[in-house]
């Protein structure tokens, strides 16, 4: 299947080498399209581009009469490649700046961003641009590195943009690794249960289901076939994946024993409720004098059960969120529930757990107790550490 290649092309002297970058691709069966800012267009011709690449150039928002829409460009891409990209487009990036068709682009964009920069010695070294570099690079936008050599400017050093070939390579090595988990079946549980006490309430937690979504979409990027079995969560869900959406812990045993036996790997990463009202009223219960007490009954262990009949051939990562002795309670549970990985967070740790968009995990494999420590990160680099932890395995 051919892949959908946007690439950006920004007001550089290295435009020109946006020539070679869009034959390569095209050569190698790329589909591609070129968003161009104004002053590109000082460095090289659209018309260039757009006979290469066989389709126009987009500059503008409207063109003889044609509204192009940002978001659809987006939607459209499998990755989006900004090369050059100047310290201009840069800082726009980092600030949130929309002031043309580019940058408006990159802010719908869901695929995978990398960048090439190109600009002067002084202007790559600045603590501006690298402080830039570093923010992007923590929301998740992959950076090729600058070339050392002579400047436009007559200064050698480095900040020349990465030759087209290697950017290609580059390029061609992220969509190889995506496949990694070509023809594996994945199922993942991901969000909070909803447990009815009446009607109208209801226990629950406050997982968001970030994290498990997350698994999903870099699952699905790397080739995989994911069922994701989802609680009640509010965010938007990635295209592209099987859902089965579930209310309460009884829901969501179900659905994962159902499509167990078709399985390679099990990610367990929903907050299941461990308890369940034992009555659950058909009516509102009103508000009397004194209290309500309820009686609650244990739900279903999903995650013990599947541990106890997945095949040798099948693979389990589970989840431990802990508030205290947290490597001890996760290494108990990583036992017990026969997991081939647990990946252990701590409430204590700042930007961690229920509700953030940022994760600091410990992964503790069973097959020899090698305990990984990685630092806060974005959940969408935290799945691919998890992928990649997972990978080993496999």
């Amino acid at each position: 299947m051919k892949k959908n290649i946007l690439l950006g092309i920004t007001g550089s002297i290295a435009a020109y080498k946006a020539a070679y970058l869009v034959r390569f691709f095209v050569k190698n069966g790329y589909n591609i399209k070129v968003i161009m800012t104004q002053s590109a267009k000082e460095f090289i011709s659209p018309l260039t581009l757009s006979t290469l690449s066989k389709n126009d150039v987009l500059l503008e928002f409207f063109e003889n009469g044609t509204w192009y829409s940002h978001v659809e460009l987006g939607l459209w891409a499998d990755l989006f490649l900004i090369a050059p990209a100047t310290a201009n487009t840069i800082a726009k990036m980092k600030c949130g700046i929309a002031d043309n068709l580019l940058l408006t682009t990159y802010l719908s964009a869901r695929c995978h961003v990398v960048i090439a920069p190109a600009m002067d010695l002084d202007m790559w070294h600045h603590t501006s641009t690298q402080d830039n570099i570093k923010e992007l690079i923590n929301r998740n936008v992959e950076v090729i590195s600058v070339g050392d050599g002579e400047l436009a400017s007559g200064l050698v050093g480095e900040g020349r943009m990465a030759e087209p070939e290697f950017i290609f390579n580059y390029i061609t090595d992220i969509f190889n690794k995506k496949q990694s988990l070509d023809g594996k079946k994945i199922l993942i549980t991901a969000g909070p249960t909803y447990e009815k006490i009446d009607p109208v309430r209801y226990i629950g937690n406050r997982s968001t289901g970030k994290m498990g979504i997350a698994l999903a979409e870099e699952c699905k990027n790397r080739g995989a076939e994911v069922t994701l079995v989802l609680g009640p969560v509010t965010i938007d869900i990635p295209e592209g994946l099987n859902i089965i959406n579930v209310q309460s812990a009884e829901d969501m045993a179900q659905a994962v024993f159902t499509n167990m036996q078709e399985q390679d790997i099990f990610i367990m990463a929903a907050a299941v409720a461990d308890y369940t009202p034992a009555e659950v009223s058909n009516v509102k219960i009103k508000k009397k004098d004194g209290n309500l007490e309820l009686t609650l009954k244990k739900t279903t262990d999903i995650a013990k059960e599947v541990g106890d009949r997945k095949t040798n051939s099948q693979v389990m990562i589970g989840f431990a969120l802990e508030t205290d002795s947290e490597l001890v309670n996760a290494k108990k549970k990583l036992a017990k529930k026969k997991f081939d990985m647990i990946v252990l967070n701590s409430l204590k740790d700042k930007g961690a757990g229920f509700g953030y968009d940022t994760n600091k995990v410990t992964i503790i494999s069973s097959k020899d107790n090698k305990i990984s420590n990685y630092e806060l990160k974005s959940k969408k680099k935290v799945a691919s550490d998890i992928l990649n932890e997972l990978e080993l395995i496999l």
